[in-house]
Order: structure tokens, then sequence, then C-alpha cells
């Protein structure tokens, strides 16, 4: 047998499509520019700045005063990291074109399994992202407003809702809608900075008056654990830098060009906001304080307490909020790349008109609500889960690209493939030691998850090969022939809507049958009868058949029956069943059909192998409906 071109692992005959990758011109206005691309992809590293250098602070706060002394140092190792991760990412984005970042690098550099526990890993991170952003935000909000405090869960489902609502209309408009909170929250951080630099002594320290110090006493000693703990916290910061590498199909052409752009501009900005804050933090020799944020200090010191304050905390607490797009605009590209490997159902590489994944943005959606309510939207409940996952994702897509400058064996390559392996070494250290170090606080939940996500991936694989196997994908079949046609119509008046099925019908076959179900009461003869009557003065030259049903409740048993009858006396024949509809002309009042023809389709394609076809007569406020026929196995 002759062997067809592959171009395609998808099981045949599901109506669907690969993902759409191109960025031709009729779909350019629904695709990201560089500047929306940095609004609608970086806010949640953009918003780490907030709690990012607090993490530093709270790690080396047990070391006293001298502990603190490392917060710059410690930062800038950070930064140093974040330049190897877009440096990295860069090539990444011009490597792999059409996105999926880490995981397309572990696919083609390391082989199937490992791609799919980076796969596994970025989905627990960006549905963690969602979770801990939103979470976060409300509780800034709460903070200011403690009256809000109760209503916190369902202020955050609140914020989730709105967030989904934006992002179902479609990433360009997300990227417009967030480019204001995005423009003024930097603009406010980069404010804060000039102005403390400018300055020699606080503004102000009216925000941490009256709170509790937590600087550990009488501790002078900074060890190298004390360090990698406080780098491996500051690293929280980096979540977020892979979803432009991740999201590349999203962007105007030429893509890979813009994408990368954006992945500069999104370090370079991330890169300045972190070292500015932590020289303002030894400045200004600032304490972490219970109930006060060290980002509200800076603010405190640097501008005063006025409304200049004011406008950073509002502006934290916005982007905060919104930093959940982040994981909107990344995870479901990445979930459609996953679908067209055929580890998650093919749905998921389904585009609407505005180019959204609408189904991936809606998963997305419903598990963060469920992650939302177990934790009551509590962000301490959350933030021991976060940034493990990313770790797992850098690392494992720092090694694929060692390997790929190994093969390319371009100029500079050993250089390169250095680079990559110094961050493959940083962000795997973090990953072991924020795992150890949060494992007992609920690490364990990521540690559990990760394999079981894998093994749903290579279950779902398992199903579409099966699935595919039985199909005969890949080998050519056999020639199409003419099989003799039966079309059954079910009908129980007579009425336009009965003339045109049969229409339909005699068009689609060989040989047409009418079937009636006639229930066993006396009504239901009656009905029966009258129906037979009018059946022969009518004449359509169609015949009418009586099936008895054992109750009056039961139709599509009968119909299955008289179907698989059929077929058993005629194995050759291809039985269709035409199921005439009415299509109203308003939503509502479907509310008023009886939804028969639903029940004997659910109850052929349950117990047949008949072709199912559901004619549907259009009521339009005009005389004489319009139909349209809907067929499908």
């Amino acid at each position: 047998m002759s062997m067809l071109a592959k171009t395609d692992d998808r099981p045949a005959g599901t109506g669907e499509e690969p993902p759409d990758t191109g960025t031709g011109p009729a779909d350019d206005r629904h695709r990201l520019t560089a500047t929306q691309g940095l609004a609608a992809l970086s806010l949640d590293a953009m918003a780490s700045v907030a709690y990012g250098p607090e993490a530093v602070v709270l790690v080396l706060a047990a070391a006293g005063a001298h502990g603190l002394g490392f917060t710059l140092p410690v930062t800038l190792a950070i930064a140093a990291l974040l330049a190897v991760l877009v440096a990295s990412y860069r090539q990444v984005i011009a490597a792999f074109p059409d996105g999926g970042g880490s995981y397309a690098v572990a696919k083609r550099h390391l082989g199937r399994r490992t791609s799919l526990f980076t796969a596994a890993s970025l989905v627990l991170d960006y549905v963690l992202n969602v979770a801990v952003s939103v979470t976060a935000g409300v509780a800034a909000l709460t903070s200011a407003f403690p009256s809000l405090h109760d209503n916190r869960l369902w202020l955050c489902l609140g914020v989730l809702v709105l967030v989904t609502a934006v992002n179902l209309r479609g990433v360009v408009d997300s990227a417009k809608a967030f480019l204001v909170p995005t423009a003024v929250f930097v603009g406010s951080i980069l404010t804060l900075i000039v102005a403390g630099l400018l300055r020699d002594a606080p503004a102000s320290t009216e925000a941490a008056a009256g709170h509790a110090s937590v600087l550990g006493d009488n501790a002078t000693t900074v060890g190298a654990l004390l360090l990698l703990k406080a780098f491996a916290a500051g690293c929280s910061a980096l979540t977020g830098v892979e979803a432009v590498a991740n999201a590349v199909p999203s962007f105007r052409a030429p893509a890979a060009r813009r994408a990368q752009r954006t992945e500069v501009a999104l370090g370079a900005l991330l890169g300045v906001m972190l070292i500015g804050l932590s020289v303002l933090i030894g400045r200004f020799h600032l304490q972490p304080v219970e109930g006060v944020t060290v980002l509200a200090q800076l603010a405190d010191a640097s501008l005063g307490h006025n409304a200049a304050f004011y406008v950073v905390q509002f502006a934290t607490v916005v982007l905060l909020a919104l930093a959940a797009n982040t994981s909107f605009g990344g995870l479901p590209v990445l979930m459609g790349l996953l679908a067209r490997d055929n580890y998650l159902p093919h749905v998921f590489g389904l585009k609407a008109d505005r180019q959204v994944h609408r189904h991936g943005v809606l998963a997305l959606a419903a598990v963060s609500a469920l992650l939302l309510v177990f934790s009551g939207g509590d962000v301490n409940t959350l933030v021991p889960l976060f940034a493990i996952g990313v770790f797992v994702g850098f690392t494992i897509c720092q090694v694929g690209m060692v390997r790929h400058w190994r093969r390319e064996r371009s100029a500079g390559w050993a250089g390169r493939a250095f680079l990559n392996g110094f961050g493959a070494v940083l962000t795997g250290v973090s990953a072991v030691v924020v795992t150890a170090t949060k494992f007992t606080e609920g690490a364990w939940l990521i540690v559990v998850a990760l394999p079981v996500l894998v093994l749903a991936f290579e279950a779902v694989h398992r199903a579409y090969g099966r699935i595919g196997e039985r199909l005969g994908l890949g080998r050519a079949p056999q020639a199409p022939r003419r099989c003799h046609s039966v079309v059954v119509v079910p009908v129980s008046s007579l009425s336009r809507l009965t003339s045109e099925a049969l229409t339909a019908a005699v068009s689609l076959g060989d040989e047409v049958v009418a079937v009636t179900v006639s229930p066993p009461d006396a009504e239901g003869r009656r009905a029966a009868e009258s129906l037979r009557r009018d059946w022969e003065l009518w004449n359509p030259g169609v015949g009418l058949v009586e099936l008895p049903a054992p109750a009056r409740s039961s139709l599509g048993r009968p119909i299955v029956s008289y179907v698989r009858e059929l077929s058993e006396r005629h194995p050759d024949n291809r039985v269709t069943v035409l199921i005439p509809e009415v299509e109203p002309a308003h939503v509502w009042q479907r509310l008023l059909q009886n939804q028969r023809g639903a029940v004997v389709a659910h109850a052929v394609r349950r117990d047949t192998d008949a072709v199912i076809c559901r004619l549907r007569f259009r009521l339009g406020p005009c005389p004489g409906g319009r139909k349209m026929a809907d067929t499908r196995r």
C-alpha cells in the first residue's frame, strides 16, 4: 500500500484545523505591536518589582542590619540572571517563531518527555500567576480599605471576570486596555527612583511609623545558604520573562523581530527598576516592618507622604490585579501548540475571529477561579506555590539552548553556550532552593502536580494515537465506492417542515422512508391513524412506517431499533437519519421547542452508525422560511 505524506498528526474528520500562526494583512489588526506586546505580556514581570525586592529584604533581615547590606549585591546577581534570560529568550524567539518558548526548545533538543515537563511547569506557573496576581492586587486594595477585607474572595472573582472578558475580545484589545495602567506604574516607579537618588535623606517615614520591625536581633553572620535563599526568593521577580517567547504568533509581522524588541525592552525596564529600588533600600537604610510593604516605604521616602505616594500605591494595586493578563496572553498559545502535538484536546488549537484561543482563555479562567475559591482569596496560601514552575522551565530551556548551540556551531557558539549553561546552573539552583525551603508550605503540591500533568498529556496523546490508528492516518485508504443510500425521516404531523424534509431526503438518497412513532395509549393511536389518513390523501410518493413505542415518552428507542433492522437486513446500505427541526427567529423562542430532534439525534448517534442530518427550517419575519442542513456523522 502506498504511503501518504503526513502533514498533520491529528485525527482527520474532526472538523478542526491546525492552529493558525500566519500573520497575513487580513488579521494583522488583531495582533500586537511591540508597545502593545509590552503592555499585554509584561504585566507579570513589571508587577514583580512590588514583591521581588521585598522578598530579598525579608530573607536578609534574618541576619540583621548586616544582612540588609547584601541587598544590592543579591539584586545585581538577579539582574545578571535577568540579562542571561533575556539574551537566551531573544535567541529562542528567533529559532522558534511559532511560539512555545521553553516547550518548543525542549521538544526539539531534549526529547518528548522533557518537553512535557517543561509544558507542565509553564501551565502551572501561568495558572498560579493569575491567582497570585489577582489576590495580591486585592490584598493591596483591602490594606488601603480594611472594610473590604471580608469580601476579598468576591473582589478576586470580579477582577478575574473583568480580565477574562477583556481577553475574550482579543489580545490587542487587552493590550490597549492595560497600556495606560502599565505606563502609569512604570512611570511612577522610575519617578520614585530618580527622586530618591536626588535625596540625601528620606522625605518622610510616616508610612512605617508605629509598625514593628521584623529585623533579626543580634544576627551578624551572612552565610552562603542565606544568600542563596535571598537570591531564590528575589528571582520571583523574573516570572513572566518567558511570556513573550511563548506568544510570538500574537505579534504583527515581522513577528519574531517585534517579539525580540519587546523582550529587550521588558528586560531593560525590569532590570533598571530592580537595581534602582535596591540602591534606594541601601541609601535610606530601610528595614522591613509589619503591615507596610518595602515599596510603600520607598515611595514615602522618595516622594513624601502626599498625593504622589498614593499614586504609586494605586498604580501598584491596579497593576498587580491586572498582571494576570500575562497568563492570558501566553498560556492559550502554549495550549494551542500542545493541542497541535496531540497532548491536549484539539479544541484548544482553535481560534475565534479575533485570533483568540477562546477555549484556552476560558479554561485558564475556570481553573484560576477554583484556586481562588480554594485559597479564599488569601495570597499567602498561594505564594509558596509560585515561581517553582517557571524556574523549572527556565532551567530546561537553558539546557536545551546549550544543546542547540553545540549542534549549530555557528560563529561565537561557545560563548553563547557558556552563557546559557551558566543561566541553567543559576535557575536550577534557585528551583532546588525554593522547593526545599517552601516544601512544607505547599511546594509539595507542585512536586506532585508536575508528573500528574505530564501523565495527563501522555494519556491524551495515546488516545489520539489510537484514534489515528483506527482511522489509518498516513496510509492510503480504499477507493470510495457507491452504496445504496436509505434516508429515514422521522415525522409527527404534516406541515411545510415535513415537505421540506422529504424534498431534502429524496435529493440525498436512493430510497426514502418516513417513520412515525405510535404511542400505545388511545390518544397516541388516534393521532397515528389521523396522520396515516392525511398521508394517504397527500400521497407524497414516500412510504410511511409506523413504529410502535413501548411507552408514550419513548421516542428515540423505536427509531434506533428500526435503523438497526435496516442495517442488519442490508449491510451494504448507507443509512441516513434526516431530522427536521424549526430554527426560531429569536433565541428566546428556543425555550418553546420540544427538543424531540435533539432526543432522536442523541439516541441514533449513541446506538447506531447511521449518518445524522439535521435540517433546520428557519422562521424569518418574511413569508417562506429558509432552511439549512447541518450534517454530521
